[in-house]
Order: C-alpha cells, then sequence, then structure tokens
C-alpha cells in the first residue's frame, strides 16, 4: 500500500476498534461494511460476502451491527442470496463530519486491501480472531522495518500473534526501528506478504528512504492529476476493443498495484517516447548481462507468476524490482527491450502491463497457465 492508503486503512480500524462490540467477528464484518458506506453511510454486502468471514454466529453478528444503530436486512443470511443489499451506518452519512472522510478512489482501494489481507494464503482458513489480527498488524507494520505492537492493539489481536507467525503471516525481528523502545515486541509481515504492509519505514534520520524519488513522485502524481480529464478517459475506454477494455479493468482494479486513475489514463493515453541508448549505457548492461546468465528465464517466470497474483502483466519497473535487479531508468527499459528481442519476453504492442513469457521461454516450458 502507499503511505496514504495505509493512513486511511488505519483510520478505518481505528475507528471499528471504536465501535461497543464485544466479538471478533463483528468487528470484522463491521470492517467491510464501515469502508464500503464510507461515502454517503450507505454500502453494498452480499451475502457471499458475509459468508466469506466464516462467522461462528452470523445471526449474532447482525444483531451486534443493528445494536449499533445500523441497519442489517436479514437477505444477507440467505444461503443463495448473492445481490447486493444495501446496509447504513448512520454515523458515516454525517455530511461534512464524517469519521471516514474518504474519496471515492481512496475507499475502493482501501476496501480492496481488506479484501486481500483477509484472503492472504496464510490466514485464510485461519479463525475470525486471527483474520482480524492480521488486518490489523498488517496496517500498522512496514514492509521491511517491521514495527512494534501497537499500543491500541485489541488483547485478543495480541493473543493472536504466535499463530500469525506459525503461519508465516508474520514473522519476529530483532531489529529495532527508530524512536521505539528497546525492549518491545517487534514483528514485520513475511516476505509472501509484505506488500500488505500499511507503514511506510523510516530511516535513522527519520525520513522516508530515498525521500528525493518520492517527491518527484508525488510531484509528477500532481501533474498528472491536473492534466487528468475524467471526461476523456471515459470516451478513451468507450472506443476501446472488448478485450482491451478488460485488460485496463484489471489494471484499475488490482489492489495489489493500487494505482490511482490518472495513472493508469496516463499510461495508456500518452505515448511512450523512444530515446537513443548512449554508447555508455550500452556498455553498463553488457556487464549488468555478464552477471546474470538467467535473465531470460527468471523474468519469464516472474511474468507467470506477477499475472496469477495481480491478473495482469508488471509493468518495466516491477519486473525489475520484483527479481532485484537494481537498474538505472533508462538501463532498465534497454534490458527489457532485449529480453523480448530474444524472445524470452513478449508483450502486446505499446500497451502497458502486457509483459509475459515469449517463445524462447515457451521452448523452456515456461508458459502461462490456460484461463
Amino acid at each position: 500500500m502507499t503511505s496514504s492508503q495505509g493512513h486511511a486503512a488505519r483510520e478505518l480500524l481505528r475507528y471499528v476498534v471504536g465501535l461497543p462490540l464485544a466479538e471478533d467477528g463483528s468487528r470484522l464484518l463491521a470492517t467491510v461494511v464501515a469502508i464500503r458506506a464510507a461515502q454517503g453511510g450507505t454500502g453494498n454486502v452480499t451475502g457471499l460476502d458475509l459468508r466469506g468471514l466464516r462467522l461462528s454466529d452470523p445471526r449474532g453478528t447482525l444483531d451486534a451491527l443493528r445494536g449499533l444503530g445500523w441497519d442489517v436486512a436479514d437477505e444477507l443470511l440467505d444461503p443463495d442470496f448473492e445481490a447486493p443489499v444495501a446496509v447504513t451506518v448512520p454515523d458515516l452519512a454525517v455530511s461534512g463530519d464524517s469519521p471516514l472522510a474518504f474519496g471515492k478512489l481512496m475507499r475502493s482501494r482501501v476496501s480492496g486491501w481488506v479484501k486481500t489481507t483477509l484472503s492472504a494464503k496464510p490466514v485464510k482458513k485461519a479463525s475470525v480472531e486471527v483474520r482480524w489480527a492480521a488486518l490489523f498488524l498488517a496496517a500498522h507494520t512496514s514492509p521491511r522495518a517491521g514495527g512494534a505492537l501497537p499500543d491500541e492493539l485489541p488483547a485478543s489481536c495480541r493473543a493472536a500473534v504466535p499463530e500469525l507467525v506459525a503461519r508465516g503471516f508474520l514473522t519476529q525481528t530483532a531489529q529495532i526501528t527508530q524512536g521505539t523502545q528497546s525492549d518491545g515486541e517487534h514483528y514485520a509481515l513475511t516476505s509472501a506478504v509484505a506488500q500488505l504492509s500499511g507503514m511506510a519505514p523510516a530511516s535513522p534520520q527519520g525520513v522516508l528512504p530515498r525521500a528525493s524519488r518520492a517527491q518527484q513522485s508525488d510531484k509528477d502524481a500532481a501533474a498528472r492529476s491536473l492534466d487528468f480529464d475524467p471526461a476523456a478517459w471515459e470516451a478513451w475506454k468507450l472506443k476501446a476493443s472488448p478485450a482491451l477494455l478488460r485488460h485496463v479493468q484489471a489494471v484499475e482494479d488490482c489492489s495489489r498495484c493500487a494505482r490511482s486513475v490518472e495513472d493508469v489514463a496516463s499510461a495508456f493515453t500518452v505515448p511512450a517516447q523512444w530515446r537513443p541508448v548512449p554508447r555508455r549505457q550500452r556498455t553498463a548492461y553488457g556487464e549488468w548481462k555478464d552477471a546474470h546468465p538467467d535473465r531470460g528465464p527468471e523474468a519469464a517466470r516472474f511474468t507467470v507468476s506477477f499475472r496469477t497474483e495481480h491478473g495482469h502483466g508488471p509493468s518495466y519497473t516491477q519486473l525489475s524490482e520484483g527479481l532485484g535487479w537494481d537498474l538505472a531508468r533508462p538501463i532498465k527499459g534497454f534490458v527489457v527491450q532485449r529480453l523480448i528481442a530474444n524472445e524470452w519476453l513478449t508483450t502486446t504492442g505499446t500497451v502497458p502491463w502486457t509483459l509475459r513469457p515469449g517463445a524462447a521461454a515457451h521452448h523452456a516450458g515456461i508458459v502461462l497457465p490456460r484461463a
């Protein structure tokens, strides 16, 4: 998650923890309902959503939410009911004074994070208490430095920490973050779920790593926001083929990438500018290539695993970062172009996020699974 999305997720959980609910099952459902109702006070939930939480007492959980004054219909308990049921949360409908004042895009991103976290493989079949703890700790943990167990951590979440470690969701770490007490309990998410972390790591100086890059990224995002024309973007999508539109929606809806609509629109509509590769960069590529003899198979296998998780191919940056290739931007592009030329990878013209195994990878047995 981005730092702003992580902050929003923690605001959501802080709101739910403040509700007078006695059971973690009620808190888990309240989290799902609250984020969906964050805009306007009413959100849609289905019976499938309810069953997906695997609550021990679904009717009792609905009654607990009704005790808060929430309007929850019994249709959610129908075993065959798949249509959305509107649930109203009165205190989120207060105009201008809502405790969860999220925009539409932020609400969607945090909702996707909640769903992805609760369905993460290490905790997918765990108890309600363990999944609630996973959600809370993921939002309060840094992807690199981990984090101390927060003071506001509910007692049931603290009790679930050993099982989260045993399941491979958390790992205890001796690394102590700046400004914390050395005798605290510190944990990090394992590499399998690190992308769910909600807190950006702090450097020894107390600032975000690569601050200048982050600041530049913020400036670029702000510039894209100023240039972004929602009507023009929707018009572009109306002219897109069904296959291209499905691909665009896969990128827009990807909770793991969590890209803004401005970023997605810019990538699809602004033509990439071709630039010649200077000799010094070609020399640097030659040195890098000698140090990475298995780059082709590694890249092809990565696109397969990435597509399985995201539903679309990686960007050039996601490919290089996912494989641990620390490359300057011009060399990064040249590396991917050489992998395409050598048929380890292929792509669909200039359409972004379409990298996948090429002919050479197919000959090596590296192929996308059939739908």
